[in-house]
C-alpha cells in the first residue's frame, strides 16, 4: 500500500466503488481505496439489487435515473460483464391520494426525459399476467426500472477504477485517523499508514465508526431487512427467458420481483426491528441475522393473494440482513464541518439504486469543491445536535415503517418529538396550534377553531387547515398577529475586519450601522450558498441570520472562508436568542404600548434596525417581516421570550390579535414572491436566475465570492429566470415540482407553490426559459396530471409598491 494518496475512500461497497470510479473519471487517478474485510461486505452483498428510479423527491429522481443509465452502459466502460436485468415496474394505487403522487411524480420524470406512464388496471394485467387487480385504481409504470447483481456492479466498478490508476485494498481496517501538522489525514490501519489530502467515509453502516474516529457524530442506526426468495414456480419456468416486471404495492408496503425462476418477495413491515444500539460487532462482515416471518406474515398473504403464483410453491431462501438508516431515510452525503477535506457517502439505505449518483456527486464535491446538483435533501449536515441516539431510532423506525407512505407536500409526522422547543410552545399548545419540526424545533404550523373541518389533514389538493390558514392571514391582514418562531440561526460577527469580510463574502451592500439588509452568499460558480440577513448593530459588530434548518451548513460555510488571525470574530447565538414576529397593520399600535423606544417610520423606518426595551427586558427589533405587512422581528433572550409573548397578547387585545403559523406565513411570502431557501434558492440557481439582481453588485471593488462567474453571466445573460405565475387552478394548487409548459414542451419548474389568501388566488413561484418570462406570458402548470392555465406576473404580485411595508 502506498504511503500517501490525493484521496483515500473507506468503504468497499457499492457506494465505495462508485465514488473510486467517478474520482477517476474526473483525473482523479491518484486515489485509494481502503476495504476491511472483501468487496460487497456489509449491505451490498445481501442487497435485493432493485434498481428504482422512482422519487418524490426531484434530485433524488436525478440521481437514481443517472445510476440506472450509468448501469446500462457499466459492462462496456469497465469491460466486466454485469446481470442487469431492465424489466421495467409497476407500482399500484389502491386510493386516490396515491394516484394524485403518481401523477405527480410522472410530470416530474417525463420533465427529466424520463419515460413514466399511468396504467389502467387492464393495462397492468396486459404487462403482468399474474395480477389480480381487485381494489387498484391505476398503476405507474417505469420502463427502466429492474434489478441487478449488486456484487458483479460493485466489481465492474472496481475494475473500472483500477484500469484508470486507482488502488483497491482489501482485508484493511482503518483504526484510526488523525490530522497532520501540515492539514492532511493520516490514515492508521492493520497494514500500515497512508497520508491523504482528503477522504471519504462510505464505510455504509460502519459510517458513524468512522466518523467517531475524527470526533464527529453522524446519526445512523442499523436495522433489518427481510426478503424472501420462492423455489421455482411452473408458470415462470414456462415463460422461458421472458421476465416479469418488478412490481411494487406501496399501499400495502411491498415489492416483488422475478428472480431466476422463482419470485422475490420483500415487505417493509410495521414491525421495524434494529440492531447494534450498543455496538457493530467487529467482524460482522458477510453474515447475517436468524429469520424472523413472523414479522412478515400479513404482507406474504396479502402479495398471495395479490400474485396468486407467489403461494404455489415453497420458500427457498430468506435474507434478513442489516440496513443503515439516517432519521429521513436518505443517505448522509456532504463535506464534515470543521475537518477541511473530510467527506461522508454513507447511511445508504438504498445504496444499489443511489450509488451511482451517489458517486457522482462526492466525487464532484471532493475533487472540484461543489456538485453539479444540489443535493440539501441528503446533505450530511441537515442535522443539528438534538439528532442524538434516541431521536434517531425513533425516526428511522418510522421511517422504514412508511418507506412507501405517500409523499404528501405538507405531512408532519410524530416521531421524535418534540425534540426542541420555544418557552412559549406550551402556551400555544394549550390554544390547540397543531405543530411540525423545522431544524428540530416545534413550530406551529395553524391554529383550528371549533367548526373547522377535520379531513383531510394531508393531501395533494388543499386539506382541512385550509380554513384556518385563511383566518389567519385574515388577521395579518386586517389587524395585527404574532409568531413564535424558534430556532433562527443567528451569527455575530466582530472585530475591526468585520465589515470588510462581509463585503468579500456577499453579492450585494453590507448596510450602514443600524440598518438590514438581505444578501445572498455565492459559490465560485456563482451558484446561491445561501441567503442571510445581515444586520449592522454597531461599527464592529454584525447579525447574520438565517433558516433554522441551515444552521450546520451556513456555520460551515461562513468558518471555512474566515481569515487568518483575530481581525474576525464569528459567534453563533442561535440557542441564546428567540424570535416573535409581530405583523398587521396595528402592529405600530400594539408594540407603542409596550416600549418607549419611537416606533415613527421617521424614527424607525422599513429595513431598520433597533434595541428596544420590552417587558423587563431589551430586544433587537428588526423592521422586516416575511409576510409583507408593517410589522417587526423582535428577538428576544430566551428566558424573556414567554413574558414578552404574554405581554403582546394582553396588550394586543384591544386590537384584535391572533396567532398565525407556518402553512399561513408560506401563503403570505408567496404572494410577495419571497424566495425560500433550498425550495427556490439553490446552488443550481444564480441570483441572475433567480430574479436577485438588485441584490448584485457587479462593480463592487473589493470583489466577492462567485463575482467572476456572475460577470460572464450577466455578459450572455441567464438561462431561467425566475417568476411568480397566477394559475387557474382547482381544488389542487401547484406543489414544489410541478412542471410548466409551452405547448407540449417542458419550459419550466415550479420550486413553491400554494394559495395566496389575501389576493385569493393560486400562486407558483418558478423558473422560467428566459425567453418566456414576460409578464403576461400564457403557459401551462400540470397539477396532478390536468394541466392548468398559468399567467406570468410580475413580483411582487401583493402590494407592488411595498406600502403596506413602509406604512
Amino acid at each position: 500500500m502506498k504511503t500517501h494518496a490525493q484521496v483515500v475512500i473507506i468503504g468497499g461497497g457499492a457506494v465505495g466503488c462508485s465514488a473510486l470510479y467517478h474520482l477517476t473519471q474526473l483525473g482523479v487517478t491518484d486515489a485509494v481505496l481502503l476495504e476491511r474485510d472483501e468487496l460487497t461486505a456489509g449491505s451490498t452483498w445481501h442487497a435485493a439489487g432493485n434498481v428504482p428510479n422512482f422519487s418524490t423527491s426531484w434530485n433524488l429522481l436525478k440521481m437514481q435515473r443517472y445510476t440506472t443509465r450509468l448501469y446500462a452502459d457499466l459492462a462496456r466502460r469497465t469491460g466486466y460483464d454485469i446481470n442487469y436485468h431492465v424489466t421495467g415496474s409497476i407500482r399500484l394505487a389502491h386510493s386516490r391520494d396515491r394516484v394524485d403522487e403518481f401523477r405527480h411524480v410522472v410530470a416530474q420524470a417525463q420533465a427529466q426525459g424520463t419515460e413514466f406512464e399511468m396504467l389502467s388496471p387492464a393495462e397492468i394485467v396486459a404487462r403482468h399476467p399474474f395480477i389480480q387487480t381487485e381494489g387498484i385504481l391505476a398503476g405507474l409504470w417505469d420502463p427502466y426500472d429492474g434489478d441487478i447483481d449488486p456484487a458483479q456492479m460493485t466489481q465492474a466498478l472496481a475494475k473500472g477504477a483500477r484500469d484508470a490508476g486507482a488502488e483497491i485494498h482489501r482485508s484493511t481496517k482503518v483504526t484510526a485517523i488523525e490530522r497532520t501538522a501540515g492539514g492532511e489525514w493520516r490514515l492508521v490501519t492493520n497494514r500500515g499508514t497512508i497520508v491523504a489530502e482528503k477522504v471519504i467515509n462510505a464505510a455504509g453502516y460502519r459510517g458513524g465508526e468512522i466518523a467517531a474516529m475524527v470526533g464527529e457524530y453522524l446519526p445512523i442506526v442499523t436495522l433489518s431487512h427481510q426478503y424472501l426468495v420462492t423455489e421455482d414456480i411452473p408458470e415462470l419456468v414456462a415463460r422461458g427467458a421472458a421476465r416479469l416486471p418488478l412490481l411494487r404495492d406501496p399501499d400495502v408496503s411491498y415489492y416483488l420481483r422475478q428472480e431466476r425462476q422463482g419470485l422475490l418477495l420483500g415487505p417493509y413491515e410495521w414491525q421495524a426491528t434494529a440492531h447494534w444500539l450498543d455496538r457493530i460487532p467487529d467482524e460482522f462482515a458477510h453474515q447475517l441475522f436468524d429469520d424472523d416471518l413472523g414479522r412478515l406474515e400479513k404482507y406474504i398473504e396479502a402479495a398471495c393473494e395479490r400474485v396468486p403464483i407467489l403461494g404455489s410453491v415453497g420458500i427457498k431462501t430468506v435474507i434478513n440482513g442489516p440496513i443503515p438508516y439516517a432519521p429521513d431515510g436518505n443517505p448522509l452525503i456532504g463535506p464534515a464541518p470543521g475537518l477541511p477535506g473530510f467527506y461522508h457517502c454513507c447511511s445508504f439505505t438504498f445504496g444499489i439504486a443511489q450509488a451511482g449518483g451517489a458517486g457522482k456527486v462526492i466525487a464532484e464535491w471532493a475533487a472540484r469543491g461543489q456538485p453539479e446538483w444540489d443535493v440539501w435533501p441528503l446533505d450530511s449536515r441537515r442535522y443539528l445536535e438534538f439528532a442524538n441516539d434516541k431521536y434517531v431510532l425513533a425516526k428511522a423506525i418510522e421511517t422504514y415503517q412508511y418507506e412507501y407512505g405517500i409523499g404528501y407536500p405538507a405531512e408532519e409526522r410524530p416521531a421524535g418529538r418534540p425534540a426542541k422547543t420555544s418557552p412559549v410552545y406550551q402556551r400555544l399548545r394549550d390554544k390547540g396550534a397543531r405543530f411540525g419540526a423545522r431544524g428540530g424545533w416545534e413550530r406551529a404550523v395553524y391554529f383550528p377553531e371549533a367548526g373547522d373541518p377535520t379531513q383531510p389533514e394531508v393531501s395533494f389538493r388543499r386539506p382541512a387547515w385550509h380554513a384556518a390558514v385563511a383566518r389567519e392571514c385574515a388577521t395579518v391582514e386586517q389587524r395585527v398577529a404574532v409568531l413564535d418562531l424558534p430556532g433562527f440561526t443567528k451569527f455575530e460577527v466582530t472585530g475591526p475586519g468585520a465589515r470588510a469580510w462581509i463585503d468579500r463574502m456577499v453579492a450585494g451592500v453590507v448596510p450602514r450601522e443600524g440598518r438590514s439588509a438581505l444578501n445572498y452568499f455565492c459559490a465560485p460558480n456563482g451558484g446561491i450558498v445561501t441567503e442571510m440577513t445581515v444586520t449592522a448593530m454597531a461599527p464592529e459588530r454584525f447579525w447574520l441570520i438565517s433558516a433554522a434548518a441551515g444552521e450546520r451548513h451556513d456555520e460551515h460555510w461562513l468558518r471555512e472562508h474566515l481569515p487568518d488571525g483575530a481581525a474576525v470574530r464569528l459567534e453563533n447565538l442561535s440557542a441564546r436568542y428567540g424570535s416573535l414576529i409581530v405583523v398587521g397593520p396595528r402592529s405600530r399600535e400594539l408594540l407603542a404600548r409596550l416600549t418607549r423606544a419611537d416606533l415613527s417610520n421617521a424614527a424607525f423606518p422599513w429595513l431598520s434596525a433597533r434595541p428596544i426595551e420590552i417587558g423587563y427586558t431589551r430586544a433587537w427589533a428588526m423592521r422586516v417581516n416575511y409576510v409583507g405587512e408593517l410589522g417587526w422581528e423582535l428577538h428576544i433572550p430566551v428566558e424573556h421570550l414567554l413574558s414578552v409573548y404574554d405581554l403582546l397578547w394582553e396588550a394586543g387585545a384591544a386590537f384584535g390579535i391572533g396567532d398565525y403559523g407556518l402553512y399561513a406565513m408560506d401563503s403570505l411570502r408567496l404572494e410577495k414572491c419571497y424566495r425560500s431557501w433550498k425550495a427556490d434558492l439553490t446552488t443550481e440557481y444564480t441570483p441572475f436566475m433567480a430574479s436577485l439582481d438588485r441584490f448584485v453588485r457587479l462593480d463592487k471593488p473589493g470583489g466577492f465570492v462567485g463575482q467572476d462567474a456572475l460577470r460572464r453571466e450577466a455578459a450572455t445573460g441567464p438561462r431561467e429566470r425566475f417568476v411568480p405565475l397566477i394559475v387557474d387552478a382547482a381544488d389542487a394548487d401547484a406543489a414544489a415540482v410541478s412542471i410548466v409548459y409551452e405547448g407540449r414542451a417542458p419550459v419550466g419548474l415550479v420550486t413553491s407553490g400554494g394559495y395566496g389568501y389575501r389576493l385569493k388566488k393560486s400562486i407558483a413561484l418558478a423558473y422560467l426559459r428566459t425567453d418566456l418570462a414576460v409578464a403576461g406570458k400564457v403557459l401551462e402548470v400540470e397539477i396532478l396530471g390536468e394541466r392548468r392555465r398559468a399567467v406570468v406576473g410580475t413580483e411582487p404580485l401583493y402590494d407592488p409598491g411595498n406600502a403596506r411595508l413602509r406604512a
